[in-house]
């Protein structure tokens, strides 16, 4: 314990109830950070704050404004920011030809703009270096079906990750990002309740077994300490998900017919 000793830690994505930015947040307590937790949920961002001895700060990341807002109070709560990282999204499941208009863009202000300004403000907050870091995904290198928009922002966006790095590391800021496969989430909850829907997976996984919050929050930690040397990467924290594949349409429906026979 003890590896983020000093530090003041930002996590963006954190007002969901037991979430992976909770989670991730819970572990850079640990570590030692002081920690600030951001989202949109103000309530629930004050009880984990408290839980965390920490500062919470209400922010709608496709809103730039408000993005540097609350990148400039992380930075002035302790003087100085250390770390940030953004864990928000949306994941949505619709086919390619039926994504309307308006998902479109909203996915591509969550998961895209958003995260460009995230990314510009932390730059600007980051006044000694420090670490970005972005939650991505498995699906911004292999596919799912039914997962289009969500994949292209994700891919899009890993790739300024490469930039930040590219053009900041003469500041002290290393930027990498962090793919999980499917997780045992908040937001996979419901598809966990589907009989057979986890199972079709796990052939995918070398490792044997669905991915956790705790094991995102365990590369976090890595890449938010003085022990990485490393930047403009994507850490495929999948259990080796990347390898392999994720299951067709097809799979997944024979699972579930599989699972629910009588």
């Amino acid at each position: 314990m003890g590896r983020l000793e000093g530090k003041v830690a930002l996590v963006l994505g954190a007002a969901g109830a037991n979430n992976m930015g909770q989670r991730i947040a819970r572990r850079f307590k640990a570590e030692g950070a002081q920690v600030i937790v951001a989202g949109r949920n103000r309530p629930i961002l004050e009880s984990i704050a408290n839980e965390l001895s920490g500062l919470a700060l209400t922010c709608d990341i496709t809103d730039r404004a408000q993005v540097f807002a609350m990148m400039h109070a992380a930075r002035d709560w302790q003087g100085h920011l250390d770390i940030a990282l953004n864990s928000t999204g949306w994941g949505l499941l619709k086919g390619l030809l039926d994504t309307t208009q308006d998902e479109i863009d909203q996915m591509t202000a969550l998961q895209f703009k958003g995260p460009f300004y995230f990314f510009q403000a932390a730059i600007e907050a980051m006044n000694s270096g420090g670490s970005i870091i972005q939650i991505s995904s498995a699906t911004a290198t292999i596919m799912l079906n039914d997962h289009a928009a969500y994949m292209g922002t994700k891919a899009g966006i890993d790739h300024v990750v490469r930039c930040v790095a590219h053009e900041f590391g003469k500041c002290g800021i290393r930027a990498n990002s962090i793919s999980p496969g499917l997780t045992e989430t908040p937001m996979t909850a419901g598809a966990k309740q589907t009989p057979g829907v986890f199972d079709s997976f796990l052939p995918g996984y070398p490792l044997g077994r669905i991915g956790t919050s705790d094991d995102i929050a365990a590369a976090a930690v890595w890449l938010a300490s003085d022990e990485c040397f490393m930047t403009g990467e994507n850490l495929q924290v999948n259990g080796g998900l990347t390898l392999r594949r994720n299951p067709t349409r097809e799979e997944i429906g024979a699972a579930v017919a599989k699972a629910t026979k009588h």
